[in-house]
């Protein structure tokens, strides 16, 4: 499973003008599920992600969780993240997670920052969606549960 984090002091998707999903300060995360993740990838990686300390301090270093801030997450799926693009000039999606694999650990990873007491917001699985941000630095890490 992979995350891309991109802290934000907001953030906002729609799916055909409509507005499915809003926060202010943050993290918008964009989520790929690939072949083989599970439960405690979503698992890992919501508890890592809820407790990671990006948010600046008083003095302006990197020492508040996004539960220390009060902050939102904004999870936007994203099967483009599981994309090969090592051979040719076309990406492979043969590494995806097939969609109803891939939308159960979606929903599972935001229980989980919910569980975690993280307010979440959602794009729309599998629709075409329109995502934007104020990225606050730009702050932005990739996280794969694989790699831990």
């Amino acid at each position: 499973m992979i995350a891309v984090l991109q802290r934000a002091s907001e953030g906002k998707v729609t799916v055909d003008n409509r507005v499915t999903g809003e926060i202010s300060k943050g993290l918008v995360i964009l989520l790929g599920v690939a072949k083989g993740d599970n439960e405690i990838d979503a698992e890992f990686l919501a508890d890592r992600i809820a407790r990671f300390r990006i948010f600046n301090d008083q003095e302006g270093k990197m020492n508040r969780s996004i539960i220390d801030i009060k902050g939102s997450a904004l999870v936007i799926s994203q099967f483009t993240l599981a994309g090969d693009w090592r051979k040719g000039r076309r990406p492979s999606f043969t590494n995806a997670a097939p969609p109803k694999e891939g939308e159960y650990l979606y929903e599972n990873f935001c229980d989980q920052l919910r569980k975690l007491n993280v307010p979440v917001e959602t794009g729309e699985f599998g629709a075409m969606m329109n995502v934007s941000l104020t990225n606050d630095g730009p702050v932005t890490f990739v996280m794969n549960s694989r790699e831990q």
